[in-house]
C-alpha cells in the first residue's frame, strides 16, 4: 500500500492518499479543457486509496457540471485543482497537485475526439528548462 501527499500552490490546504491508484488518463474532454486552461487533464483514479486533509479542508470548494458527472474540487484561495470524491467510490487526484513521486505513468488519452486542434505535432517544438529569454 502507498502513502502519498499533496498541497495547493498557496500551502493552505494538504492532503494524504493511503492506497494504490488503479489508472492515469490524459483527458482530452472539452470539460477538462475548460477548467484546467490546458490540452487535457492529467488525473489519477482509484476506487480504494483513502483521502486525509491534513490542513486547509474547509479551503476546497467543488463544482460540479450540471447534468454531468464532470467535477472539480479546488482551493477557494489560490484555485489549485485538488482531490475529489464526488463520485461515491472513486478518488480522483489532479497529477500535478501531487508533491510525492508517483511510479505510475498515464495509461491511455482519453476523449480524443475532442482533442483540441493546437494539440498536435508538439514533439518537435524546441525545449527549454526555464522560461525562455
Amino acid at each position: 500500500m502507498a502513502d502519498h501527499s499533496g498541497s495547493c500552490l498557496c500551502g493552505t490546504v494538504s492532503f494524504g492518499v493511503k492506497g494504490d491508484f488503479d489508472g492515469f488518463y490524459l483527458c482530452h474532454c472539452q470539460h477538462c479543457q475548460k477548467d484546467t486552461g490546458s490540452a487535457h487533464a492529467a488525473n489519477i483514479f482509484s476506487q480504494s486509496a483513502k483521502l486525509v486533509w491534513r490542513s486547509g479542508a474547509d479551503a476546497v470548494t467543488s463544482f460540479t457540471l450540471p447534468g454531468t458527472r464532470h467535477n472539480k474540487s479546488f482551493c477557494k484561495l489560490c484555485g489549485s485543482a485538488m482531490p475529489s470524491t464526488q463520485i461515491p467510490g472513486l478518488l480522483v487526484v489532479p497529477a500535478g497537485c501531487l508533491d510525492t513521486e508517483i511510479s505510475m505513468v498515464p495509461i491511455a488519452h482519453i476523449f480524443l475526439s475532442s482533442k483540441a486542434v493546437w494539440d498536435e505535432g508538439l514533439e518537435g517544438l524546441p525545449k527549454f528548462e526555464v522560461l525562455p529569454d
